[in-house]
Order: structure tokens, then sequence, then C-alpha cells
């Protein structure tokens, strides 16, 4: 297929999205579940595990999919939202959808729905397309990432998940869950289901009772996971486990961990899993986008798609460890707590270019500013810039060997600019 088909076929799948963008976000199962079954509901036929919570989801996500993989198994991964095009967020054994077949399941997924009847959000069409193609695969089993909250999330259609992970949780999407931490909590448990095991990171011990309430009400067997420990060298340990963290930044001693429990619960239940498949799958773990290093003219870079104020703290903790300035260039959507993640991410004597985020509700650059001298005016200076390539370019000018650059504060961000580079540089640098 020449690049001119394959952006042609890119192009068509985002017309068909685009054309159930209109209906906005819109939480409920009623559409998805009408939707599904006019398939013969693909997804009671796929055993799945589900992953909710704040931050980490994706981590997550991706260990579990590389370990299974490595374990001889048809893994199907759903995952939000997408960097560079949406074949990413539909993928089996880390490969993505050909983008030929989802623009084919879209088709046919459109041309189902029944216009007399409440039409489906975006995000529930291919909510329906990946389980449509995972049945059609016939996958062993599918990790499944929660798009918002939980309990009305299009994802929570399943009654019967193998296991259900909680990454973590903070204060996030606010508008549609709730204006409290413990709103935000009781709908990200709503994806708890009867019997069935939870595997809990860490929450605010405000919120732990909500959780455990839920647990007991549904009689799930659970436990509350605690961090790896590093070693050396990016060797850590958890438990009688010892592997190696090819992502960066703390939160993968967590994350990691939440993995390898959900693991145990598959071992419990007679999936053929050992401790190698764990060790060389987590070793293999492949996300983009997040505490990520690559390559820009010959620049290294420093990318992470920290968006809310408990990623951008986990950012900071994680440039923090390589004792060097910051350069940030920064972009942030318009729904964000933009105070607080600038207090999580700025410290004085640092240089800020704020740009926007193209194609989303971008929050703009010169409120930014001024937002970003009120909060820490011990910046060295702060600049706005009409793109993320003419801050990168003045950035890289003014760079000392003291210095380094750290683009954050929206994935969408992060996926304009990995969509620009070469697809050898994009993969990144980490492994």
């Amino acid at each position: 297929m020449s690049n001119y088909d394959f952006d042609e076929i890119l192009m068509g799948i985002s017309s068909i999205l685009q054309s159930f963008q209109r209906f906005g976000v819109h939480l409920g199962l009623d559409r998805i579940q009408t939707l599904l079954n006019q398939w013969d509901n693909p997804h009671h036929n796929t055993p799945i595990i589900h992953v909710g919570g704040t931050n980490g989801k994706g981590s997550v996500c991706a260990y579990l999919s590389s370990i299974l993989t490595e374990a001889g198994y048809q893994v199907g991964r759903y995952t939000s939202p997408h960097l560079i095009d949406w074949t990413e967020r539909i993928c089996i054994n880390n490969q993505p959808i050909s983008p030929s077949e989802l623009e084919r399941i879209l088709i046919e997924i459109k041309n189902s729905i029944d216009v007399n009847q409440e039409i489906p959000t975006q995000f529930e069409v291919i909510t329906a397309a990946a389980w449509i193609y995972f049945y059609r695969q016939n996958v062993d089993l599918a990790i499944i990432e929660v798009g918002l909250g939980g309990r009305l999330d299009a994802t929570n259609v399943c009654d019967r998940p193998l296991a259900t992970v909680i990454t973590s949780l903070s204060r996030e999407h606010w508008q549609q869950l709730g204006p409290t931490i413990k709103d935000i909590a009781g709908e990200k448990a709503g994806i708890f289901k009867s019997n069935c095991p939870v595997i809990m990171g860490q929450v605010p011990d405000e919120v732990k009772p909500i959780f455990k309430s839920h647990i007991n009400a549904l009689t799930c067997p659970y436990v509350w996971v605690e961090p790896a420990k590093y070693l050396d060298n990016n060797s850590v340990i958890y438990q009688d486990i010892q592997y190696h963290l090819p992502l960066l930044g703390k939160m993968q001693l967590n994350n990691s961990a939440l993995a390898i429990e959900t693991i145990k619960v598959l071992q419990q239940k007679g999936w053929k899993i050992t401790d190698n498949h764990i060790k060389q799958g987590i070793k293999k773990t492949q996300w983009l986008g997040r505490v990520q290093w690559i390559k820009w003219k010959n620049y290294s870079l420093l990318i992470d798609g920290a968006h809310n104020p408990a990623a951008a703290k986990l950012l900071r903790d994680y440039v923090d460890t390589l004792d060097k300035s910051i350069i940030w260039i920064v972009g942030i959507l318009s729904t964000k707590e933009h105070d607080k993640v600038f207090q999580e991410l700025l410290r004085k004597d640092e240089s800020l270019y704020l740009v926007p985020v193209p194609d989303h509700s971008t929050a703009n650059p010169g409120d930014l500013a001024k937002l970003a001298q009120e909060i820490c005016p011990s910046l060295t200076q702060i600049k706005t810039k009409e793109t993320v390539f003419s801050a990168l370019e003045e950035a890289t000018q003014e760079q000392q060997s003291d210095q380094i650059i750290v683009i954050a504060g929206s994935l969408y961000l992060i996926g304009h600019l990995l969509g620009h580079l070469p697809s050898n540089v994009s993969k990144g640098l980490n492994n």
C-alpha cells in the first residue's frame, strides 16, 4: 500500500468518527448496549481484564498485553486516547489494527445504526469497533482501558471480567464525574463486579473506605498492591520477581506491580504464565509518550503527556532525579486544572514556552503565561509560541549543557509532535 493510500484510509477513518463527535461526551450504557446487541453482543464472548483509575491505566494495559503475548496468548488491547492515529487504540499482540480493517468495521457499524434511536457517541462507536474486531480475531482475552470514569463508561458492559484494576485516583474529569474526589472514587468503583477479583493501586486514604464498601458489597476478592522496589540499573523487585523496567519514572513501580498481581489472578485461574513470561514481557513493554526520550534534529528531548496535577507531580519527581535545569514546552487543554499543573511542574530559574494544543480545545497560551507568572514569578523567562515546533527551534538554540528540554501538558500535544517525526524516531529511545 502506498503512503497516499494509507493516508487516504486514515482520513476516511477520521471522517467517519468525526461524524459522531457532535454528540460529545455523554456517559451511559444504553446506547452502547443497543449497538452491541445489533452485533450479537461480541463483548459477551471475549474474556477481559478491565483497567480503570486516573493515571497509569495505559502503562498497566501495556505491561499486561506484553506479558500475555510473551506467554503465547492472542491478546487484544483497547486504550485511549491515541497519540498519532485511531488504529493505535485497537491492538492484538501489541500490533495496531490495520487502517483498512478499521475503516471497514466502522463503515459496517455506521450502516447498522438505527437513525430513529439515540445516536451513539464517537467513543461508543470506536469501542464497539474494538469488541467486533477482537471477536472476529478470536482473541484469548482483551485488556480494556476505561475511557472516562467507570460506572457509565462505554467499556463497562461486561458483567464478569477476569479481573478489575484500579491504578490510582486523583481529581480528574470532575466536570463529568462529580466535584469531589469521593464522587470520582464512587464512579471508578462502578466497574467492580460481583465476586470478580479487584487489584487496587495507590489511592488517597480518604477514598479507601469508598472502594472497600463497593468491594464488600460485591464480595470481591481483592488485593491492595504495594509498589515494587528499585534494586539498581532500572532493575526492580516485586515480591519474589526481579525484572527490568523499560518505562521510566517512579510511577512504574506501582504500574508494573499492579500488572504482576493481575497476572497472578490469571495464574490462579489456570492460565499458563510463568515468571519468565512476566520478566520478559515487562522488559519488552513499550508505551509511547510517557516519560520518554526522543531525538529531534539530533537534540535529546523528554516528552510526557502529563495533563493533570498527579501526572505533573510524577513527571516533576522524575526530572528532579536528572539534576538538570528545565526548559519547559507546555500546551494544556482548556478543561484542565492549569494552576495545579503549574504548581507541580514549575520551579525557580527554569524557562517556559507555552503553545496551543492543535485541533483540540486548547487553553490560550497568553492566559497560561499570566498564570505561570503568578504561580512561579522566579522563572527566567516565559514565552508564547504559535506551535510546538517554533518553540523547539528557539529552545534548542538557547539550551545550555546543564539544561534539558521537556515537552508536557497534553497527550494530544505529544501525539501531534510524534506524528510529525519519522517513525523510527517516534518509537523512542527508552528501550
